[in-house]
């Protein structure tokens, strides 16, 4: 598994490592929207979700990787993509934000 901080992204063995690649830069770019002070634009978390649903299209299976994710990392996904959706353009910045 990848390691970023103290923990591990969630991942499948079955991915390829392109699948890996695109699945960790949605993890990177949530891990930025809350970590960096400036956030991150709402372009770039937008543009790693669909790369990532291309490698995890079922709605099931992107729910579960969330709660993986978050129950390691603190961050969730689906609250970071909603709000860069709802901003559109601009930065996302989840600082201060309760998960």
């Amino acid at each position: 598994m990848a390691q970023s901080k103290n923990y591990d992204y969630p991942l499948y063995p079955d991915w390829s490592t392109a699948d890996i690649l695109k699945v960790t830069q949605l993890y990177q770019a949530v891990e930025a929207a809350y970590e960096q002070a400036q956030g991150i634009d709402a372009a770039v978390i937008l543009a790693a979700y669909r790369d990532f649903q291309t490698v995890v299209p079922q709605k099931f299976e992107e729910k579960q990787l969330d709660r993986e994710f978050q129950t390691a990392s603190g961050y969730s996904i689906y609250r970071t993509v909603k709000l860069a959706r709802q901003l559109g353009t601009g930065r996302v910045n989840m600082k201060g934000t309760q998960n």
